[in-house]
């Protein structure tokens, strides 16, 4: 097959088209080249910014793919584009959508369902950081939503993928190796005093999985999924887990997350507990798509193992924001 991945040098973006190619598909990447990839020489590589609909059309136009994945569309505006330029040239898009679609929605229930997307939606919110959050999750929205209507209209053949927080050796975000690092410091790990939501992420390893088995036998053209693991766990017993791997038993610090929100390390310092975190239902994925989930149990262990090279370079957050941390916990 031929596929174009839009983005694809950071985290599920590039273990995506190592296994392409591994598996025989000629793969193209359009992205700005401006982070370096790792992926070799069998893959051709386009540039350009994908919010330009001119430079989208430079690099795209007169090519055809079987399948595209868009692994960065943010707004709808962006979605819009990809549709001018590939519509009636492709087999197949794969939209990275979010499970925060959810989270702006009135009164949606948790763990979150596909039947559920549909409802009215909460009004924009006050802080800086809430209003940056509802956003994403609107304007992610906005991008199923124009998709959604091109199928209805003219048979555009998109698959919306929902995902909650994915973690990866290559986490650009750092979010498990910032907790190993805060627990081998000695800690203490600064956490807010209201729970967050269930943790019930996913490993990449099964992103990955799940989008080559949909290209491959394409499936789910005009439908949305969820991709989340079966089990959720709470921040605590992720704490005391991930404690055990790697040797040390938590210290934790507990402090009001408006407290944690005005010092400018929250959800830096626990990622975890970052109540626009989405918790899905992954029961239709199972049954439509024939995919299964590893849980923490599954892929923890492997990630741990990663994190604790001392050779590795500690995410940005750590760096910037660790010593302020440590002086709220005193």
């Amino acid at each position: 097959m031929n596929i174009l991945v839009i983005g694809g040098t950071r985290n599920v973006g590039h273990h995506l088209i190592l296994q392409m190619v591994d598996r025989g598909h000629r793969v193209t990447t359009f992205n700005r080249g401006q982070t370096p990839d790792e992926l070799g020489s069998a893959v051709d590589r386009l540039h350009g910014d994908r919010s330009d609909p001119g430079q989208l059309m430079k690099a795209l136009g007169g090519r055809d793919f079987d399948a595209v994945v868009d692994t960065i569309a943010m707004r709808p505006e962006e979605t819009q584009s990809a549709l001018d330029v590939l519509d009636a040239r492709i087999g197949h898009y794969v939209h990275f959508s979010t499970g925060q679609v959810y989270l702006v929605r009135e009164g949606c229930s948790s763990p979150a369902r596909e039947a559920e997307y549909e409802g009215p939606l909460l009004p924009r919110l006050g802080s800086e950081w809430e209003t940056r959050e509802w956003q994403y999750g609107v304007d992610k929205r906005g991008c199923e939503d124009l998709l959604a209507e091109a199928w209805e209209a003219q048979g555009f053949p998109s698959t919306r993928l929902r995902l909650p927080m994915i973690h990866g050796e290559r986490d650009h975000y750092g979010r498990i190796h910032g907790y190993v690092l805060r627990l081998l410091d000695g800690g203490p790990i600064v956490i807010p005093e209201e729970s967050g939501p269930p943790l019930k992420h996913i490993d990449q390893r099964d992103v990955v999985t799940a989008i080559v088995k949909i290209v491959e036998d394409g499936l789910g053209h005009g439908e949305a999924y969820n991709l989340a693991q079966d089990k959720a766990w709470t921040l605590e017993v992720f704490l005391e887990t991930l404690g055990e791997m790697v040797g040390v038993r938590p210290a934790v610090v507990r402090r009001p997350r408006a407290e944690l929100q005005h010092a400018g390390v929250f959800p830096s310092c626990s990622p975890h507990s970052n109540p626009w975190m989405s918790v899905l239902d992954n029961e239709r994925a199972k049954k439509e798509l024939g995919l299964s989930f590893a849980n923490f149990e599954g892929y923890l262990p492997r990630l741990a193992s990663h994190f604790v090279d001392p050779d590795l370079p500690p995410p940005q957050a750590y760096s910037d924001l660790r010593e302020r941390e440590l002086a709220l916990a005193r």
